[in-house]
């Protein structure tokens, strides 16, 4: 019955008082007997063996598994990052003690490689001798580092200190590549948090350049204060003493300023009354000899008035001329044209009744010819003697051979005027 109450508390949590924790991470296990499980937290890594097995049955982070009191065993190993401070005491390149303070943060990486390399057992903090092992490390990679620097360079230059310290561990953790090199953990961040001269003499000493230097800026900011101060006072007393002159030699030249004013005031009066004196006179002899200029302008307008009005008239006269004579001109022009045109339209009239007489036919000719018969016949003048010819065997008195005669004669003529 008591192991059963020991069991049932167990698996529920509970720990007798005084007793110690089975782990440093909190793990539940419930169940009675043979039917147990283990509950573990989910930023925890686990590890679960049977007895007679060569590999792990459970392996992981957060990873609940059953459980069997008289076969099995299990690890658990806290998931979160892990902080290590460390203070190192070293002796730089020139035998001088400094104490540097350091910061290195890590985390598991592969648990199945960590496990099996690492020691997780103590109970109470399984992070305890891993932490151990990796301060004493890094405290190593920081003496061998500080060793081959100065002072000055440890205290001015902290880089080379992080970058061989990271190296170092890294290579450790981690491994340079192979398979089963490293130790499953993985260096999150290296950081110097601070290095102190050990000997105080030796600070001291390391700080009196900086202080001197600073007492003499403070020495010389001090003699240039004075100096400006001095040239401030010597400054006002010269503006004063200044201001004093020449407010001495302006009252002078005040003085001198209105003595002139009065004597220019006086003179300057007698020249006025003389000027208008004189410019009254000027006025008169201005205001007469405007008159008569005024006089000779209106006359001179006048005449250039009257010359405009001349020289309009003429020009009118002269235009009216030539309006007249292009008028006549314009007249003879079309009278000339018009007879021009009528001339022109007779002689085509004529050639017109030319080409209608040369185009008619013989036998129109000869009945036109026949209708005027009596009437050439009446205009034929009286001959004074009448001889008869026959041409052709007609005979002249008769109608016949008359008109043979006439076409005879009309032939004649038509050729002659052909030729």
């Amino acid at each position: 019955m008591e192991r059963f109450a020991a069991d049932t508390d167990a698996s529920r949590g509970f720990q007798p008082p005084g007793a110690a924790p089975a782990n440093g991470v909190e793990v539940r296990i419930t169940g009675v007997g043979r039917w147990k499980t283990v509950l573990v937290p989910p930023n925890a890594f686990v590890v679960h063996t049977r007895r007679g097995e060569s590999r792990p049955r459970h392996i992981g982070l957060g990873m609940s598994f059953r459980y069997r009191p008289a076969t099995d065993s299990f690890l658990v190993v806290p998931g979160a990052m892990q902080t290590i401070l460390m203070n190192a005491f070293c002796i730089c390149s020139e035998l001088q003690g400094i104490l540097v303070q350091a910061i290195v943060q890590w985390a598991i990486e592969d648990f199945g490689t960590a496990y099996r390399k690492l020691d997780f057992s103590d109970p109470e903090d399984p992070m305890r001798l891993v932490n151990l092992q990796l301060r004493e490390q890094a405290e190593a990679a920081i003496k061998d580092k500080v060793a081959t620097m100065s002072v000055h360079e440890v205290l001015s230059d902290r880089q080379p200190i992080i970058e061989e310290l990271t190296a170092r561990l890294r290579a450790v953790a981690e491994g340079s590549g192979e398979a089963e090199a490293g130790l499953g953990l993985r260096i999150v961040t290296v950081q110097i948090k601070e290095a102190v001269v050990s000997s105080k003499t030796l600070w001291e000493n390391l700080q009196k350049p900086f202080r001197s230097e600073q007492g003499r800026l403070a020495a010389l900011a001090e003699l240039a204060a004075e100096s400006v101060v001095t040239d401030s006072r010597m400054g006002e007393a010269r503006k004063q003493e200044t201001r004093r002159l020449s407010d001495e030699r302006g009252l002078s030249e005040l003085r001198a300023q209105n003595a002139a004013r009065d004597f220019d005031r006086e003179a300057g009066e007698q020249a006025r009354r003389d000027e208008q004196s004189q410019g009254n006179a000027r006025k008169a002899a201005e205001e007469a000899h405007r008159t008569r200029l005024a006089a000779l302008a209106l006359e001179r307008e006048r005449h250039e008035q009257e010359s405009a009005m001349a020289r309009l008239r003429l020009a009118e006269e002269q235009e009216l001329s030539r309006l007249r004579l292009e008028a006549e001109l314009a007249a003879v022009r079309a009278r000339h044209a018009a007879d021009h045109d009528r001339q022109l339209l007779e002689l085509e009239r004529e050639r017109v009744r030319a080409e209608i007489a040369n185009a008619r036919s013989a036998a129109a000719l000869q009945s036109e010819l026949i209708g005027r018969l009596p009437e050439i016949v009446e205009n034929l003048p009286t001959p004074s003697e009448y001889k008869a010819v026959t041409v052709g065997g007609a005979d002249a008195g008769s109608l016949a051979g008359i008109v043979a005669q006439v076409s005879a004669v009309l032939s004649a003529l038509k050729v002659g005027e052909e030729r």
